[in-house]
């Protein structure tokens, strides 16, 4: 039984059902409540739901929590259009493993932005910099494209693509990031792979060390050029057997019909059973004249 398994029979019964519709609600609640009043009174309520280690050390702990909440932008299409992927994979996702497995692959990837977030501002202390939960929830559309990649997406509602595309665009997006963003874009993309590697980097290993064999075996097959196996039509010989040995074809038999030495002039010929019984009817109408 795996770790996870024997966790979820102990813990199971703590699992937060529905984890993904009370995500998106609370989104939903910080953008009507910024459309509604935004910037009153010198509040600025997407900066305070933001996750800035800095405040955190001021003592806005909230923010350890708020962070989760907040919207993936202030343009309501693109974030309807947020919502309701993540509302399609993240309950897809809670069908598939059950809401203990949801929450713990979500809950890795928060406790590790946290812990990212928090590590940057101790090394660096930049004051200024928030925290994104767009990888933490990208890992989700990952860990889905990764169990179902030739799953059709209107995207936009218009054009038809695989999510599997989508995923390889997200890891190059990753990958562009990692490589030329600042630095805490940088470990937030390590934190928000960490639970998908966790959960699906053995597979993804043995995926690679079979197809890794399976190169080795056609490229063999390539360099080795194809055997012709000979079989002899009355002992049954092969070339397997005595490779030395030079088998030849009747040219008397139908088909291709293989010999050896031994057998080769001490043979009944091989007829097709039309020609066999044509022969046989002119045998009987001659005997009958």
């Amino acid at each position: 039984m795996s770790l996870l398994s024997r966790l979820n029979r102990k813990f199971g019964r703590y699992a937060v059902p529905n984890l993904t519709v009370f995500l998106i609600a609370g989104q939903v609640l910080v953008y009507v409540a910024y459309q509604v009043s935004p910037g009153q009174a010198g509040i600025d309520i997407l900066e305070a739901v933001q996750l800035s280690p800095a405040k955190v050390q001021n003592g806005e702990y909230w923010r350890l929590i708020t962070f989760l909440f907040a919207p993936p932008t202030t343009n309501l299409i693109f974030a309807f259009f947020f919502w309701y992927l993540f509302y399609l994979m993240g309950t897809t996702l809670e069908a598939v493993w059950g809401d203990f497995r949801y929450n713990v692959y979500l809950a890795i990837g928060y406790v590790a932005s946290i812990a990212m977030a928090m590590a940057f501002w101790f090394s660096f202390g930049m004051p200024n910099q928030m925290a994104s939960n767009a990888f933490l929830y990208g890992s989700v559309f990952l860990a889905f494209a990764r169990l179902y990649p030739d799953f059709e997406l209107l995207l936009f509602f218009i054009l038809p693509v695989k999510i599997k595309w989508l995923a390889l665009l997200t890891w190059i997006m990753y990958g562009w990031t990692f490589l030329t963003g600042e630095w805490l874009g940088r470990i937030m993309v390590v934190a928000a792979v960490l639970n998908y590697l966790l959960f699906f980097g053995r597979e993804i290993w043995q995926n690679a060390k079979h197809g890794h064999r399976r190169m080795k075996h056609q490229a063999k097959a390539i360099r080795s050029p194809t055997r012709i196996r000979h079989v002899c039509h009355v002992c049954g010989l092969t070339s397997d057997d005595a490779p030395h040995t030079q088998f030849r074809y009747c040219t008397l038999c139908d088909g291709e019909c293989c010999y050896c030495p031994e057998h080769l002039h001490d043979h009944e010929h091989v007829v097709q059973k039309s020609e066999e019984s044509e022969v046989g009817s002119q045998g009987a109408q001659t005997g009958h004249n």
